[in-house]
Protein backbone atom coordinates (compact mmCIF):
# COMPACT_ATOMS: atom_id res chain seq x y z
CA UNK A 1 0.00 0.00 0.00
CA UNK A 2 1.23 3.32 -1.06
CA UNK A 3 1.43 6.36 1.59
CA UNK A 4 -0.82 9.41 0.42
CA UNK A 5 0.07 11.15 3.70
CA UNK A 6 2.20 10.96 7.01
CA UNK A 7 2.82 13.50 10.08
CA UNK A 8 5.85 15.29 9.43
CA UNK A 9 9.05 14.48 11.82
CA UNK A 10 9.12 17.92 13.20
CA UNK A 11 5.69 17.60 15.53
CA UNK A 12 5.31 15.01 17.59
CA UNK A 13 2.21 13.54 19.23
CA UNK A 14 1.39 15.58 22.20
CA UNK A 15 -2.15 15.96 22.67
CA UNK A 16 -2.87 19.67 21.29
CA UNK A 17 -4.65 22.21 23.78
CA UNK A 18 -6.15 24.48 20.85
CA UNK A 19 -10.01 25.32 20.63
CA UNK A 20 -11.88 23.69 17.62
CA UNK A 21 -11.23 25.66 14.53
CA UNK A 22 -8.05 27.68 15.87
CA UNK A 23 -5.44 28.39 13.13
CA UNK A 24 -2.29 27.75 15.76
CA UNK A 25 -2.32 24.24 14.64
CA UNK A 26 -2.47 24.96 10.70
CA UNK A 27 0.24 27.10 11.47
CA UNK A 28 2.65 24.45 13.11
CA UNK A 29 1.66 21.66 10.36
CA UNK A 30 2.97 24.21 7.78
CA UNK A 31 6.35 24.99 9.24
CA UNK A 32 6.97 21.35 10.25
CA UNK A 33 6.20 20.57 6.72
CA UNK A 34 8.92 23.36 5.47
CA UNK A 35 11.32 22.11 8.19
CA UNK A 36 11.09 18.72 7.04
CA UNK A 37 11.19 19.11 3.29
CA UNK A 38 14.07 21.23 3.62
CA UNK A 39 15.71 18.68 5.84
CA UNK A 40 16.09 21.33 9.00
CA UNK A 41 14.11 19.17 11.78
CA UNK A 42 17.75 18.57 13.36
CA UNK A 43 19.50 21.60 13.24
CA UNK A 44 16.18 24.06 14.58
CA UNK A 45 16.14 25.71 17.51
CA UNK A 46 12.74 27.50 18.52
CA UNK A 47 11.92 30.59 20.39
CA UNK A 48 8.57 30.28 21.73
CA UNK A 49 6.54 33.25 23.24
CA UNK A 50 3.60 33.54 25.97
CA UNK A 51 0.03 33.19 24.84
CA UNK A 52 -1.82 30.79 22.51
CA UNK A 53 1.78 30.46 20.75
CA UNK A 54 3.65 29.77 23.74
CA UNK A 55 3.10 26.09 23.87
CA UNK A 56 4.15 25.45 20.44
CA UNK A 57 7.43 23.99 21.70
CA UNK A 58 5.84 21.02 23.45
CA UNK A 59 4.28 19.91 20.22
CA UNK A 60 7.95 19.81 18.46
CA UNK A 61 11.18 17.78 18.24
CA UNK A 62 13.58 20.36 17.80
CA UNK A 63 15.36 22.07 20.72
CA UNK A 64 13.08 24.80 22.51
CA UNK A 65 13.40 28.01 24.48
CA UNK A 66 10.41 29.56 26.03
CA UNK A 67 11.34 33.67 25.92
CA UNK A 68 9.76 35.80 28.44
CA UNK A 69 6.39 37.91 27.35
CA UNK A 70 7.69 39.67 24.17
CA UNK A 71 10.98 38.89 24.10
CA UNK A 72 11.63 35.85 21.69
CA UNK A 73 13.38 37.71 18.98
CA UNK A 74 15.90 39.25 21.17
CA UNK A 75 16.47 36.04 23.01
CA UNK A 76 16.43 34.14 19.00
CA UNK A 77 19.07 36.81 18.21
CA UNK A 78 21.41 35.81 20.99
CA UNK A 79 21.08 31.71 20.19
CA UNK A 80 21.45 32.51 16.58
CA UNK A 81 25.00 34.43 17.94
CA UNK A 82 26.15 31.20 19.86
CA UNK A 83 24.98 28.92 17.36
CA UNK A 84 25.03 30.38 14.23
CA UNK A 85 25.24 27.27 12.08
CA UNK A 86 21.58 26.18 13.47
CA UNK A 87 18.44 27.55 11.76
CA UNK A 88 16.63 29.77 14.69
CA UNK A 89 13.18 31.18 14.60
CA UNK A 90 10.39 32.62 16.97
CA UNK A 91 6.91 31.97 16.52
CA UNK A 92 4.61 34.46 18.43
CA UNK A 93 1.53 35.73 18.09
CA UNK A 94 -0.16 39.37 17.99
CA UNK A 95 -0.12 40.28 21.77
CA UNK A 96 3.65 39.03 22.72
CA UNK A 97 4.69 40.12 18.86
CA UNK A 98 2.78 43.45 18.53
CA UNK A 99 2.39 45.05 21.58
CA UNK A 100 5.12 44.24 24.65
CA UNK A 101 6.89 43.03 22.16
CA UNK A 102 7.20 45.62 19.60
CA UNK A 103 10.38 47.45 20.54
CA UNK A 104 12.39 43.69 20.14
CA UNK A 105 10.54 42.93 16.37
CA UNK A 106 11.45 46.32 15.33
CA UNK A 107 14.72 46.36 16.43
CA UNK A 108 15.57 42.96 15.34
CA UNK A 109 14.48 43.69 11.78
CA UNK A 110 16.60 47.02 11.89
CA UNK A 111 19.36 45.22 13.04
CA UNK A 112 19.50 42.48 9.91
CA UNK A 113 19.45 39.77 12.30
CA UNK A 114 19.45 36.49 9.92
CA UNK A 115 16.87 34.91 12.02
CA UNK A 116 13.09 33.56 10.57
CA UNK A 117 9.67 35.31 12.60
CA UNK A 118 6.29 33.68 12.23
CA UNK A 119 3.52 36.02 13.20
CA UNK A 120 0.37 34.39 13.85
CA UNK A 121 -2.08 37.27 13.70
CA UNK A 122 -6.18 36.56 14.98
CA UNK A 123 -7.10 39.95 16.36
CA UNK A 124 -7.21 39.59 19.68
CA UNK A 125 -5.86 38.49 22.79
CA UNK A 126 -6.51 34.77 22.74
CA UNK A 127 -4.94 33.06 26.08
CA UNK A 128 -6.41 35.76 28.71
CA UNK A 129 -9.99 36.40 27.95
CA UNK A 130 -10.17 37.97 24.23
CA UNK A 131 -9.24 41.58 25.44
CA UNK A 132 -8.06 43.98 22.14
CA UNK A 133 -5.05 43.70 20.67
CA UNK A 134 -2.81 46.04 19.02
CA UNK A 135 -3.70 43.82 15.70
CA UNK A 136 -7.98 44.25 16.49
CA UNK A 137 -9.85 45.51 13.73
CA UNK A 138 -12.34 48.56 13.63
CA UNK A 139 -15.64 47.62 14.38
CA UNK A 140 -14.37 44.08 16.04
CA UNK A 141 -15.46 43.39 19.06
CA UNK A 142 -13.62 42.63 21.76
CA UNK A 143 -14.23 41.67 25.77
CA UNK A 144 -12.27 45.00 26.09
CA UNK A 145 -14.09 46.97 22.94
CA UNK A 146 -17.71 45.63 23.84
CA UNK A 147 -18.98 47.87 21.31
CA UNK A 148 -16.22 47.30 18.38
CA UNK A 149 -12.65 49.04 17.95
CA UNK A 150 -13.16 52.61 17.63
CA UNK A 151 -9.70 54.21 15.80
CA UNK A 152 -11.05 57.56 17.39
CA UNK A 153 -10.80 56.06 20.72
CA UNK A 154 -8.79 53.14 20.93
CA UNK A 155 -6.62 53.80 18.47
CA UNK A 156 -5.57 52.23 14.88
CA UNK A 157 -4.22 48.43 14.29
CA UNK A 158 -0.67 47.86 13.93
CA UNK A 159 0.05 46.36 10.36
CA UNK A 160 3.36 45.13 11.53
CA UNK A 161 4.53 43.73 6.98
CA UNK A 162 3.78 47.73 6.64
CA UNK A 163 5.81 48.94 9.19
CA UNK A 164 9.10 46.14 9.39
CA UNK A 165 9.48 46.71 5.13
CA UNK A 166 10.11 50.29 5.55
CA UNK A 167 13.32 48.82 7.59
CA UNK A 168 16.30 48.57 5.63
CA UNK A 169 17.57 45.33 8.15
CA UNK A 170 14.46 43.37 6.73
CA UNK A 171 15.22 41.50 3.83
CA UNK A 172 11.52 39.49 3.25
CA UNK A 173 8.15 40.42 4.40
CA UNK A 174 5.31 38.76 3.49
CA UNK A 175 1.59 38.06 5.00
CA UNK A 176 -0.61 35.07 4.15
CA UNK A 177 -3.90 34.08 5.20
CA UNK A 178 -4.83 30.51 6.82
CA UNK A 179 -8.46 31.04 5.74
CA UNK A 180 -9.11 28.64 3.02
CA UNK A 181 -7.02 26.03 0.82
CA UNK A 182 -5.50 27.94 -1.96
CA UNK A 183 -3.66 30.52 0.98
CA UNK A 184 -2.73 28.30 2.95
CA UNK A 185 -0.96 26.86 0.39
CA UNK A 186 0.45 30.54 -0.28
CA UNK A 187 1.34 30.94 2.72
CA UNK A 188 3.10 27.45 2.76
CA UNK A 189 5.39 29.02 0.27
CA UNK A 190 6.25 32.05 2.29
CA UNK A 191 7.28 29.82 5.26
CA UNK A 192 9.86 28.16 2.77
CA UNK A 193 11.03 31.47 1.45
CA UNK A 194 11.35 32.92 5.11
CA UNK A 195 13.62 29.78 6.00
CA UNK A 196 15.22 29.82 2.94
CA UNK A 197 16.72 32.72 3.40
CA UNK A 198 18.07 31.80 6.82
CA UNK A 199 19.98 29.42 5.30
CA UNK A 200 21.09 30.99 2.91
CA UNK A 201 22.51 33.87 5.37
CA UNK A 202 20.47 36.27 3.32
CA UNK A 203 19.07 38.18 6.90
CA UNK A 204 16.11 38.95 8.72
CA UNK A 205 12.41 37.33 7.19
CA UNK A 206 9.17 37.40 8.35
CA UNK A 207 5.89 35.99 7.48
CA UNK A 208 2.89 36.96 8.74
CA UNK A 209 0.02 34.64 8.98
CA UNK A 210 -3.90 35.87 9.65
CA UNK A 211 -5.85 33.10 12.13
CA UNK A 212 -9.02 32.82 12.75
CA UNK A 213 -10.15 32.59 16.93
CA UNK A 214 -13.65 31.12 16.83
CA UNK A 215 -13.71 30.85 20.57
CA UNK A 216 -13.28 34.54 20.88
CA UNK A 217 -14.94 35.65 17.53
CA UNK A 218 -17.63 33.73 18.97
CA UNK A 219 -18.56 32.18 15.58
CA UNK A 220 -18.70 28.50 14.11
CA UNK A 221 -14.95 27.73 12.81
CA UNK A 222 -16.40 28.07 9.09
CA UNK A 223 -17.73 31.34 10.05
CA UNK A 224 -14.52 32.76 11.59
CA UNK A 225 -12.49 31.60 8.53
CA UNK A 226 -14.84 32.90 6.11
CA UNK A 227 -14.51 36.38 8.67
CA UNK A 228 -10.85 36.10 8.13
CA UNK A 229 -11.43 36.25 4.42
CA UNK A 230 -13.99 39.05 4.21
CA UNK A 231 -12.90 41.55 7.27
CA UNK A 232 -9.22 41.33 8.15
CA UNK A 233 -8.20 41.16 4.92
CA UNK A 234 -9.44 44.43 4.21
CA UNK A 235 -6.98 45.57 7.02
CA UNK A 236 -4.77 43.31 6.02
CA UNK A 237 -3.75 43.18 2.77
CA UNK A 238 -2.07 39.78 1.75
CA UNK A 239 1.14 39.07 -0.35
CA UNK A 240 4.60 39.80 -0.64
CA UNK A 241 5.80 43.46 1.12
CA UNK A 242 9.39 43.29 0.44
CA UNK A 243 11.81 40.90 -1.25
CA UNK A 244 16.12 41.25 -1.18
Amino acid sequence: MSVIYQKDTYLNDTKRHYCPGCSHGLAHKLVGQVLEELQLVEKTITVGSVGCSGLFYDYSNSDCIMALHGRAPAVAAGVKAVHPDKIVYTYQGDGDLASIGIGETVSAAARGENLTVIFANNSVFGMTGGQMAPTTIPGEKTSTCRDGREPQVHGYPIGVCELLSQLQGARYVARASLHDVPHILEAKKMIRKAFTYQLEGRGYAFVELLCACPTNLRMKPTEACRWVEEEMTKVYPLGVFKEE
